[in-house]
């Protein structure tokens, strides 16, 4: 394992977060055990829920540090791509994690991004469920052949050069997410693509590390059929624009 605990690199993991206080404290316990070799902050951005989520961060503070886990929340739920917007000026590392808080992103594959990372020095790592060694765990039939779908769409109309563009566990090259997001117009469920179809056009190295995604273990899925219809309108947007 290329291993980077002494190294110059500093990892922020990014976790947007709404309503997920049965899953926040997992998520965190498994980040800082997986990533206990390397120099690392995790930074909650929680757009206000109601549910007590800040105050569960705020006892994890007690316990691993207010150095090591950043509350930086919002008055409402603003959207994903601007939670990102929003984390990354609080980011204190040269690479960027972002990824979600409803543990279907294991963080054991952190890791696995970071010595690809090192190894090949890609500005992106992204997780894919389409390729050997990745899945999918706890879809239905239906769901998985619309994400394969959407996926197969996507790949045929914009060519992206990666074989999961809907995924949205990656890590960034700091730079290069400063970059790519400050020309994303995205806000909601197309933001994950259009942010890598943008890496792909801007000449950014890319490489994938084969993930198994796990349907979320609590709480409701936040993908619905308005989000299929955001999807394809984000679809034809990028098409006529990139």
């Amino acid at each position: 394992m290329a291993e980077d605990k002494k190294g110059e690199n500093k990892y922020s993991i990014i976790i947007p977060t709404y309503n997920e206080r049965l899953n926040i404290a997992l998520i965190i316990y498994l980040v800082f055990k997986h990533l206990k070799d390397f120099n690392f902050e995790v930074i909650v951005v929680d757009d206000g829920s109601p549910d007590g989520t800040q105050d569960i961060v705020k006892q994890l503070q007690q316990v691993y540090g207010e150095d090591h886990i950043l509350l930086r929340p919002r008055a409402k739920k603003l959207g994903l791509g601007t939670a990102y917007v929003h984390g990354l000026k609080h980011a204190s590392g040269n690479f960027v994690v972002i990824m979600d808080a409803d543990l279907s992103h294991h963080p054991k594959y952190l890791p696995s991004f970071i010595k690809k990372q090192i190894e090949t020095g890609a500005s992106i790592v992204t997780g894919t469920r389409y390729v050997t060694g990745g899945g999918v765990h706890g879809w239905n039939l239906m769901r998985k052949l619309t994400s394969r779908g959407a996926n197969v769409l996507a790949q045929t109309l914009l060519w992206p050069g990666v074989s999961d563009l809907t995924g949205s566990f990656r890590l960034y090259r700091k730079s290069a997410l400063e970059d790519i997001i400050s020309s994303v117009v995205s806000k909601g469920y197309v933001f994950q693509m259009e942010m890598i179809v943008r890496a792909t056009r801007k000449g950014y190295h890319i490489e994938e590390v084969p993930i198994t995604f796990v349907d979320r273990v609590y709480g409701s899925s936040k993908l619905g059929g308005s989000e299929i219809v955001e999807y394809l309108k984000g679809l034809l947007y990028l098409l006529v624009t990139t």
